[in-house]
């Protein structure tokens, strides 16, 4: 099941402004917000319902420049029951040739328990697995 996925607009504040007022009728609100100091670099605006966001804009340096790679800037985050299996998904995607973007491990700047692990694969997406359940 995909848990979330995000882009990387080339004006994230304009995004941010156009996704506030579109998705509001949808009920869908900005429910979350990392920082580049929390992060180790990329600002980020999660959109969802409650309190989980499923849809993510991104300050992402990976963006595709015009003519560039065909998946940078696309961001898609894959459901884990388990930290094993998001440990068996990062050391399967590298093996295929996948690029590390954040080993195994807890992101305590979403919340306690997400744990994740981030690959590029070869076109340039950068993929993620996470489980979110306590240990």
């Amino acid at each position: 099941m995909i848990d979330h996925m995000g882009i990387s607009p080339a004006d994230i504040e304009r995004a941010r402004q156009f996704y506030d007022a579109a998705l509001k009728p949808l009920g869908i609100a900005n429910v979350m917000e990392v920082m580049p100091e929390q992060t180790g670099g990329y600002h980020g605006i999660g959109y969802g319902t409650g309190r989980k966001p499923f849809f993510w804009l991104s300050s992402d340096s990976r963006r595709a420049p015009p003519g560039g790679p065909r998946g940078a800037g696309l961001h898609i985050a894959f459901e884990a029951e388990s930290r094993a299996a998001v440990d068996a998904f990062y050391a399967a995607a590298m093996a295929q040739g996948g690029r590390d973007n954040g080993g195994p491990g807890i992101r305590p700047h979403y919340h306690s328990a997400y744990y994740a692990a981030f690959v590029i694969d070869p076109d340039e997406v950068n993929v993620e697995a996470v489980c979110q359940k306590p240990e």
